[in-house]
């Protein structure tokens, strides 16, 4: 069988000038399940899909509480998405001990790229195959980040992540202008509708589905179950009432731009950066 010599390790470049261990990594958050997430003026939305890897085994959760004013969406190797949640709620306990006030989002953000581009520059190390939807809010506002496996983050108003998470941006970038304005609810449903654009084989179910909310006031709080079976009632009854709708709008993923075939191309932040 052959193998890439130039894939061995995290420090290797090849004559491309490519380090294929981070193009790996980040095509393991491609292949990884939808996290979807998106902000208003006061609150942020993470809403993910729960995959399971046999019929009769449980739904892997991709959403987790950092603290009461924080939490994030995983996407890629849940493995490695647990070990950088571990990491995050350290940092959080350790700054509260000693300023006795919770960290500021962007802050704790940045320690978690600082750690990932670490593993990018050590020979026994690997890059992590997970990117994060982080969700915070603090003193300077809503804040939604991704972490990209290769160390760089984004801030953005809406973004998706994960297999078929084109179908999702298509919409996000087509509704993010209304966003600031929105309630809670309206936000908890344009997030269900750009969720429910990546899925393809079957629909959002109270069983396969999670949705988080943090904001002003509003701890951060993971819905599932029967807490999250009116929101879907009300998506399934606004496709009922109109069908072929937002929601089924960009049900399928465009084909990609010249060269982003490649994991990591490019890896440029789409138009709804803030």
């Amino acid at each position: 069988m052959f193998r890439n010599q130039y894939d061995q390790d995290v420090v290797t470049w090849s004559p491309q000038g490519r380090i294929h261990q981070i193009e790996y990594a980040m095509e393991a958050v491609k292949q990884g399940s939808a996290v979807v997430g998106l902000k208003s003026n006061t609150h942020i939305v993470l809403a993910s899909i729960k995959r399971t890897s046999a019929e009769m085994g449980t739904f892997q959760r991709k959403l987790f509480k950092i603290d009461d004013h924080l939490g994030i969406g995983v996407s890629g190797l849940i493995s490695d998405g647990r070990n950088l949640c571990r990491f995050m709620r350290n940092e959080c306990l350790s700054h509260r001990f000693v300023f006795e006030q919770p960290i500021q989002v962007g802050r704790l953000v940045k320690d978690v790229a600082d750690r990932a581009q670490q593993h990018t520059q050590r020979s026994w190390k690997r890059p992590y195959g997970a990117g994060l939807l982080i969700a915070g809010v603090d003193k300077t506002g809503a804040h939604l980040f991704y972490n990209c496996p290769s160390g760089a983050y984004y801030d953005y108003k809406a973004m998706a992540i994960g297999a078929r998470s084109q179908a999702a941006k298509t919409y996000l970038e087509r509704k993010f202008e209304e966003f600031p304005s929105c309630d809670v609810d309206a936000l908890m449903q344009h997030g269900l509708k750009a969720l429910s654009a990546s899925v393809t084989e079957d629909e959002l179910s109270a069983e396969n589905t999670a949705v988080a909310l943090v904001g002003k006031g509003t701890p951060f709080t993971i819905l599932e179950g029967k807490d999250l079976e009116p929101y879907l009632a009300t998506l399934k009854a606004e496709e009922d009432s109109a069908p072929g709708g937002d929601a089924g709008e960009g049900g399928g993923d465009p084909p990609p731009a010249s060269g982003a075939g490649a994991a990591g191309a490019g890896d440029e932040p789409a138009p709804m950066e803030s």
